[in-house]
C-alpha cells in the first residue's frame, strides 16, 4: 500500500510519518510539504523504522499538476495540510482560505483522476462555533472563525468524493503532547513550556471557558487504524476530554507548586465549546483509552532538556 500525507513534516504528521513506518502492509509514504513552517525535525536526530519506505516531495497544496504526479499508485491519503494559526486570524481569512478551503479543492480535483481508495481529512472541531451545550456529530456546524469557516469549506469539497471512494472527516479537538516538531501556539503546549520555563503564566479572560482537547499519541493511532478497519465513510468527532482553562491550570500547580498565574483582559466573555467525547466512530474503532491529565503533562515535562 502507497500513502501520501499532505502536510507530512508537521506537528501531527511527524508522528504520523513515524507510526506508518513500523506498519509492514504499507510499502511507501510520500511526505508532501512545502515546509512553510522551516519545521525540519522530521529528517533530524534519529532512524525511523522501516526509513527507505519515506519520501520527501516539496511542494504547495495549491499545485495541481505536482498533486496529480505524486498521486501515481497512491491508495490512501492523509490531507493534514493546513494553516493553522497566525498573529492575524481575526483580520486575515486569505490566510486560511488559500490553503484550507481552495488547497483541498485542488487535492481533491488531483484524486478524481487518480485510483486513490481512500481518503482521510483532518477537520477541526472549531465548525461548530460556539456552544454551551455539548454538541455531537449531529450538531449543525456553525464556525465563528475564518479558521473554522476555512476548514469546514475543505470538508465541503472532500464530501464531493463520497460517491467514488472512501472518505473520513475527523473533526479533531486541540492537539496536545509531544511530537518533534512542536507547535507551542496550541493552549496546553504553550502552558506547559511557560510552566516549565518561567513558572508563569498568562490566561486570557476568566478562564472558565471550555474547549475540547485530545492527545496526539491518540488521534495519531485512530489515523493508523482508520485505514485498516470497515468504518464507513462519514464525518467523525475526535475528542478525548473537555478542560476549562483553569482544569489545565489546576493540575499545572500539582505539577510546579511554584507556578504563578497572571489573568488577561478578565472582562471578555471568550468562545467555548464542549464535544461529546463519545463518537460514532467508536463502534468500528476500538479508540485507545483517553489518559490522565496530569500523567500526560508529566510525560510532556519529561521530554524538555532541562
Amino acid at each position: 500500500m502507497k500513502v501520501l500525507i499532505t502536510g507530512g513534516t508537521g506537528y501531527l504528521g511527524t508522528e504520523l510519518v513515524k507510526l506508518l513506518t513500523k506498519n509492514a502492509s504499507i510499502t511507501e509514504i510520500v511526505v508532501y510539504d512545502n515546509l512553510g513552517r522551516n519545521n525540519f525535525n522530521l529528517f533530524l536526530g534519529h532512524k525511523m523504522e522501516n526509513h527507505a519506505k519515506v519520501k520527501l516531495v516539496i511542494g504547495d497544496i495549491l499545485d495541481s499538476r505536482l498533486l496529480k504526479r505524486q498521486l501515481k499508485g497512491v491508495s490512501v491519503v492523509y490531507h493534514l495540510a493546513a494553516n493553522v494559526t497566525t498573529p492575524f486570524s481575526n483580520t486575515d481569512p486569505h490566510f486560511f482560505e488559500q490553503v484550507n478551503h481552495w488547497g483541498t479543492a485542488e487535492l481533491v480535483y488531483a484524486i478524481e483522476e487518480s485510483e486513490v481508495s481512500k481518503v482521510v481529512y483532518t477537520s477541526s472541531t472549531s465548525v461548530y462555533g460556539a456552544s454551551k451545550q455539548l454538541v455531537s456529530e449531529d450538531s449543525i456546524p456553525n464556525p465563528r472563525t475564518f479558521y473554522g469557516i476555512s476548514k469546514m469549506r475543505g470538508e465541503e469539497h472532500i464530501m464531493r468524493l463520497n460517491d467514488r471512494l472512501d472518505t473520513y472527516i475527523l473533526r479533531c479537538g486541540n492537539v496536545y503532547g509531544y511530537s518533534r516538531s512542536m507547535r507551542f501556539d496550541a493552549v496546553i503546549n504553550k502552558f506547559v513550556f511557560e510552566a516549565n520555563f518561567n513558572r508563569r503564566i498568562s490566561i486570557n479572560g476568566k478562564g472558565n471557558q471550555s474547549r475540547s482537547f485530545i492527545h496526539i499519541d491518540k488521534i495519531t493511532r485512530i489515523l493508523n487504524d482508520i485505514i485498516f478497519s470497515q468504518v464507513p465513510s462519514g464525518t467523525y468527532n475526535i475528542v478525548g476530554k473537555n478542560l476549562a482553562v483553569l482544569d489545565i491550570v489546576d493540575v499545572l500547580k500539582e505539577i510546579y507548586p511554584d507556578l504563578e498565574f497572571s489573568f488577561v483582559n478578565q472582562h471578555l466573555s471568550l468562545r467555548e465549546i464542549k464535544v461529546d467525547p463519545h463518537s460514532k466512530l467508536d463502534a468500528f474503532l476500538t479508540i485507545p483509552h483517553d489518559g490522565d491529565l496530569k500523567n500526560d503533562l508529566i510525560n510532556f515535562k519529561e521530554r524538555f532538556s532541562f
